[in-house]
């Protein structure tokens, strides 16, 4: 979140629940103008689906068949509520009905039934057939945030949750790939230390890092001059 990088496609997004929805189709629509290949991949949460500039950004990028792909995250809480207690529909995707555009269900916790859903979106996007909204059945094994007590067993059961993280996408994909001979145990190990070890030099690196100059405050703001 909050993350922006241009030079590699990443526009940016912002903290308000259901904003990055319009600027996608803001995004789309001038990929459609430069005549480019480009589409537009915009994420966003069950609860953001409840938001008016979900309704109003899907609606405008269906009207001008832009070339924008909606992946919905449904992870079945917005923060603590729970999904079922904002929507009567089991399906967040028909909502997509109502706009005229295509919508697609994937198994947020495989990684190739997400990947098959969204190339198939991408691809139409590509033929100038318009947006789709792909809607992953996804889980949060964490809290919303940090200081969500014991990672959300205020509102959700442990028995959930354990659930739920038997279909960890990371386990099942390394099994598949292990099943179809696609690599060996060793090797996934190998790949899992590596990560492990970057990850560890990162936060050693942020710990021995001197603390910002009081100066350093306004580095990197843009500041509006009136």
């Amino acid at each position: 979140m909050h993350i922006a990088a241009p030079e590699i496609g990443i526009v940016g997004c912002s903290g308000i629940a259901g904003a990055g929805i319009p600027i996608a189709a803001g995004v789309g629509l001038s990929s459609k103008l430069r005549k480019t290949d480009q589409v537009c991949v915009s994420f966003f949460g069950d609860g953001a689906s409840n938001t008016g500039a979900f309704h109003e950004g899907m609606n405008l990028a269906s009207l001008w068949e832009l070339p924008v792909v909606y992946v919905l995250e449904n992870n079945l809480y917005a923060i603590s509520t729970p999904a079922v207690r904002s929507s009567k529909l089991k399906n967040l995707s028909d909502r997509a009905a109502a706009y005229g555009m295509r919508s697609a269900v994937a198994d947020g916790m495989d990684v190739l039934s997400v990947y098959q859903a969204v190339s198939e979106a991408v691809e139409r996007a590509r033929k100038g057939q318009g947006p789709t909204l792909v809607e992953c059945k996804t889980y949060r094994f964490r809290g919303h945030h940090e200081g969500d007590p014991k990672k959300g067993e205020t509102y959700r059961t442990k028995q959930e949750m354990d659930e739920w993280e038997k279909r960890d996408p990371i386990i099942r994909l390394g099994d598949k790939m292990i099943k179809d001979r696609k690599a060996t145990q060793a090797e996934l190990d190998a790949i899992n230390q590596e990560t492990m070890k970057e990850i560890e030099d990162a936060v050693a690196f942020a710990k021995e890092s001197p603390s910002p100059k009081p100066e350093d405050v306004t580095s990197y703001l843009f500041v509006s001059e009136r």
